[in-house]
């Protein structure tokens, strides 16, 4: 689950959708789960636009762009090496989106916290992180299966 908070003036429609499709793409990526259907079903990606005035830095309005993106995870699911990972590659797609130069990286925040084992629950039951895994690796072999069936045989 990723929550991004950002003034609403910084981002139109298509930047907020192509927002939530690339903070998408490098937690999955991060977590070593398959870029598929099922999985990016499951990843969840609330937009917080604030208006101006609702966003403060040292009790003031934000003066330029600040957000903060906030990635829940399952227990174990990143790595400290997967969490840098991600924290880099969320830190460089928000300031492309947002059009904020290097020297602005430091307003951009990623928060990383992780839901002990059985603390998650969908559809009225909790889910471990076994049956993630699980279900990431038949998605892969279903993958594999259909690629070798499309290939052509000779």
């Amino acid at each position: 689950m990723i929550d991004v908070t950002f003034p609403a003036a910084s981002l139109d429609a298509e930047g907020r959708q192509r927002l939530a499709d690339e903070l998408t793409k490098h937690l999955l990526r991060a977590e070593r789960a398959p870029d598929t259907e099922f999985f990016r079903s499951i990843t969840w990606v609330f937009l917080h636009a604030l208006p101006a005035g609702d966003l403060l830095v040292a009790g003031r309005p934000v003066d330029g762009t600040v957000v903060r993106v906030e990635v829940t995870t399952p227990e174990g699911a990143l790595s400290d090496r997967r969490r840098a990972e991600l924290v880099e590659n969320a830190t460089l797609a928000v300031r492309e989106l947002f059009g904020m130069p290097e020297e602005d990286a430091l307003k951009v925040w990623v928060i990383c916290r992780e839901v002990p084992e059985g603390s998650w629950g969908a559809g009225g039951q909790v889910v471990r992180f076994q049956q993630l895994r699980e279900a990431a690796a038949a998605s892969q072999g279903q993958e594999a299966a259909a690629f070798e069936q499309a290939q052509p045989v000779t």
